[in-house]
Order: C-alpha cells, then structure tokens, then sequence
C-alpha cells in the first residue's frame, strides 16, 4: 500500500487516485530565462522517480511540469540582450531540456507554456469576475482573499496573521493587501501583453498555473507538486483562485521537495554559491547528481557541498564495483553455466520486499538505499575477482546484476555499463586531482615489474607514490587493478 504525505493534511495518508489506475500529476516548472542551478534539478529528479514508481505499480501515469515564459525575468534579458522574450525563453527551454536529457530523465508527458494558453486563463478570470471572487480595478485584475474564506488551508496560516507579519506594498487598486493580482495592464513598451476585455496585459504568475491544471486535466489532479518554497503564496493562491471557480479540491495530494543547502546555507545569487546544472554535470557525472537528490528523502533539507559529492563518488563507485565485479566474474569462465540458486533467489526477494516497502512508505529512497548497500556488502564477502566460478556463482552474479538494474529502473540510476562507468568516474576524480590515466598507468606497471622480480621494497615505494596521488591498488591472482581512492 502506497502512503504518500500531503502538506494540506500535514500527515501521511494512503494514496488513492481520482480514477481508479490512473494518476494526474502537475509539477511547477522553471521559469525560463537563464541555464537552471542545481537546486532547480532536485524537483525533476524526485518526481521523475515518483512517476517511475507509480508506474511500477500498475498505474497509467499523466505528468505535466509547465515552462513560464511570461515573466519580468525574462523581459529584463530580452531588453538586456536586445531580443524578443520568445527569443529567450525558446533558448532557454531548449538549454533545460539538454540538461533532463544529460541527467537521463525520462521527458513529461506534457510540457504547456503560459503563451499557448492565454484563452483558458483569460476565461478562467472572467468566471471568478462573474462569481464575484474577482474584481476589476482599471486594467488589472485582482482576487479578493476575503471571498475564498479556506485561504491559508495549505500553509496553514491565517490571514489577519498574514496581514500584521508579512510586509506588503500598498497598492490603492486592491481592497485588501493579500488581494493578487490575476491580470496585470501593460506597461506601454512592454513585449509581452496581449489583449483582454479589461484592456491590454498579461497574467498574473498564480493563475497561469490553475488555468494551465484546467484545460489539460479539468477541475481536479491527483498530485500537484513543487518545492516547499512555492507553498505560500503561490500554491496557496493557487488553491484559491482554483476552488473559487471549481467548487472543488484542485489537488487531492499536495507533495513538495525541501531545499538544497550549499555549504550550510540557502542556494543564492546574492550569496554568489549558485552553481548551474550546467556546470555541474561538465564536472561530474549526471550519476553523482541524482545520488545527492535521491540518497535523501524527498521532504528531507539536502546539503550540496564538497562533502557530499564525494561521498556520491564513494557510494556509486561501490555499487558500480560491485556490478562490475559480477561481471567480470561471470565473463572470466564461459563454458560454466549458471544454474539458479534458489537460495540467493530467495535473499534477493526479502531485500526487494524491503525496498518496497520504503518506496511505498511516502518514497522513502534512504531506507532502500540502506537496504542495497547491505547486498553489496554480502555480495562482496561471497564473490571476488579470481574465484573458482562454479554454475551457483554464475547464478549469483546474473541475479545480482538483474536486481540492481531492477532497483535502479525506478530512481533512473545504475543503468550505465559499470567498468565504462568506473573509467568515467575515475577520469573526473583524476583531472579533478591533476593526474592523467597514463601516468597513473605508468606506475601501476612499473610495480608490477618490480613484484616479479621480487624487490618488494621498491614496489612499496612504487605504491606509496600511487597512495600520495590518491590511488588505491588491488592486487588479484589475474592481476593488479587500480582506482582512484573515494
């Protein structure tokens, strides 16, 4: 049974869709006008494992995460660069979508643009005009807080408190100052406005997002998520100006991801420590990224620093090592066939109830991940590099193989050919220490040489060069093997 934790109830609750078998999920995507940072990646990697679990689980998943390509953002950089906003936001679209291909994350099912549904949003506004939920002041719209009387359910706040703790301009259009605007009059050399029966603009953030829910799923989802920082005000406005209009819960799950901290603080460019996805991946492996996202529960803050990067590198490079290992034991003898252990078999089973169990428990990927690294560690303890390879053995490493194929399918990890992945990984670690693979190999076979000739003094001195340049050497009956030490 699936239990999923719902900010609106602020508890843990069993997970039953809408429509039996089927599950509408809308995530709140990037605003486009820039390449995205890493905290900005941590959503698509959460909701990209939720939808591959979900769909593990029999149900016909429809997922939805929008572009905003209507925004003062992206009009600052067109003025700044001397393009239109379409100019922008096209290119930036473009750059987010090289970055989800980069992390190996499998694409939405449907990607809407603010800019191709101005008629619903536009019609969503004139109903909540009509029921009195909204009003017209001048050219600009506004929703009246006062009329939606559950305002603060999600973020669990009350409006008086809202009004005497939360600093807000004074605005003479708005009746209250919690009022938000739905649509805004243009500026006159603005670039994105369009017209409307209460003259020309453009939408207010809140409603491009309820508009966008409307006319791709009606009045109602499943699961609508995003990061905890969008939990107030534009989740909440969001809820608002849907209900108002529907009569009905927007969402029945309401699921949102915590923050990264980046050397013990908020990500900011204010700050300066704001690193893009960009950036990150032409430094490291995509795999690193999503063992920092997903070796933390989802609601959980997740450090992003120096720290936990390398321990990314030492956790893949012990999962990928031991496939690797399965591998090449079952290659090193082809006229063995595997013949299955029943035993082995049934151990893999409990560990995969486990992880069930975790994943089903509000996507609890920490506890499955625990779970794993304590195969690998019996795995390791029964097959080495050297081995008699006996048909149980075959069967051991095949079924290990499959198994951690099989976990990873679902987090979209530990799909990479792992010696190839190693190499790759090793390469990042080696020009990240200054080192190349040649010198390095150059020293590994100059202690060999001096092993068979049995002068084992030098082949320590040998060793302790390779220790100082933070390489770790494996000495096997088929021979050496080295690796960057993690």
């Amino acid at each position: 049974m699936l239990k999923v934790y719902n900010t609106i109830s602020r508890k843990i609750e069993e997970f039953k869709p809408l429509k039996a078998g089927e599950v509408s999920i809308y995530v709140c995507g990037p605003t486009v006008y820039d390449f995205l940072h890493v905290g900005n990646f941590r959503g698509p990697v959460v909701f990209n494992f939720i939808r591959n679990w979900l769909e593990q689980l029999g149900y016909k998943v429809t997922y939805a995460q929008n572009f905003t390509d209507v925004d003062d953002k992206i009009l600052n950089r067109a003025t700044k660069e001397n393009k239109t906003a379409d100019d922008i936001s096209s290119t930036y679209i473009k750059e987010y979508n090289k970055d989800f291909e980069i992390l190996g994350l499998r694409m939405h099912d449907k990607n809407p643009k603010v800019t191709e549904f101005l008629p619903e949003i536009i019609s969503m506004v004139t109903d909540l005009i009509e029921k009195k939920k909204a009003y017209v002041a001048g050219a600009d719209v506004n929703f009246e807080i006062a009329q939606f009387p559950e305002y603060g359910k999600l973020s669990n706040r009350k409006t008086d408190e809202l009004k005497e703790g939360v600093r807000i301009d004074v605005d003479a259009n708005k009746k209250s100052p919690l009022d938000f605007a739905l649509w805004k009059s243009a500026k006159p050399t603005e670039q994105l406005k369009w017209p409307s029966p209460w003259g020309e603009g453009r939408p207010g953030w809140h409603i491009e997002c309820s508009a966008m829910v409307r006319g791709m799923f009606g009045d109602q989802i499943d699961i609508h998520g995003g990061g905890l920082d969008l939990v107030f005000p534009h989740h909440e406005n969001e809820i608002a100006q849907s209900e108002a209009c529907s009569g009905h819960a927007l969402a029945k799950y309401w699921m949102h991801w915590n923050m990264f901290n980046f050397g013990g603080t908020k990500m900011s460019k204010s700050l300066g420590n704001v690193v893009s996805m960009r950036e990150f991946s032409d430094k490291h492996h995509a795999e690193v990224y999503k063992w920092i996202v997903l070796s933390v529960h989802y609601r959980s803050v997740a450090d992003f620093n120096d720290d936990t990067i390398d321990r990314a590198y030492a956790g893949l490079a012990k999962f990928y090592s031991a496939m690797a290992m399965a591998e090449n034991v079952k290659a090193s003898d082809a006229s063995v066939s595997a013949v299955m252990d029943e035993k082995y078999k049934a151990e893999l089973e409990q560990v995969w109830n486990t992880i069930t169990e975790a994943f089903n428990d509000d996507f609890g990927t920490p506890s499955a991940f625990a779970a794993v690294f304590e195969t690998i560690r019996k795995f390791n303890s029964r097959i080495r590099r050297g081995m008699k390879v006996t048909p149980q053995v075959i069967s051991q490493c095949e079924q290990f193989l499959a198994f951690m194929k099989k976990f990873g399918s679902a987090l979209s990890l530990f799909q990479q050919e792992p010696q190839k992945f190693l190499t790759e990984l090793d390469n990042k670690l080696l020009a990240k220490l200054g080192h190349s693979r040649a010198d390095i190999d150059a020293l590994v076979a100059e202690r060999a040489k001096a092993r068979e000739e049995k002068d084992f003094a030098k082949a320590d001195e040998f060793r302790k060069k390779l220790t100082d340049r933070g390489i770790s050497v494996s000495d096997t009956p088929t021979g050496s093997f080295w690796e960057v030490t993690k």
